[in-house]
């Protein structure tokens, strides 16, 4: 598969759980523990998608979201968060956006989502 993926969580359990499951999943991945150093890995190599917490400390996942599409980095994402509902409307502003992540999430449909996200941005 060789995809390369960013999971973005302040939270080591949750980046360490992700990490667990693309592996898994042959998925490549890198993790960064603030919206600052996912926005430096990202100038740094090409990701098929991002795993993008919205609640980051400083630079928040909306901040990052912001920068990834000022700097034209054309990187689709999937935000994770415990208050999805009420950000929904705010994401739909962003168009790399391409899903929401619920937390808890449940950990056996995080795969099929990300191979389908990534499948339909190829083309």
């Amino acid at each position: 598969m060789g995809e390369e993926i960013l999971v973005v969580d302040d939270q080591p359990g949750i980046r360490l759980l992700l990490t667990d499951i693309l592996t898994d999943a042959g998925y490549n991945t890198t993790t960064a523990s603030t919206g600052k150093e996912a926005l430096d890995k990202l100038k740094e190599k090409r990701f098929s998608l991002i795993l993008l917490d919205y609640k980051l400390p400083i630079i928040d996942g909306v901040e990052v979201l912001k920068k990834i599409e000022k700097q034209n980095l054309n990187v689709p994402a999937i935000v994770m968060s415990g208050l999805a509902e009420k950000i929904e409307d705010e994401l739909k502003g962003y168009p790399l956006v391409k899903d929401l992540l619920a937390k808890p999430f449940n950990i056996q449909e995080i795969p099929e989502m990300i191979k389908g996200i990534i499948e339909e941005f190829k083309y």
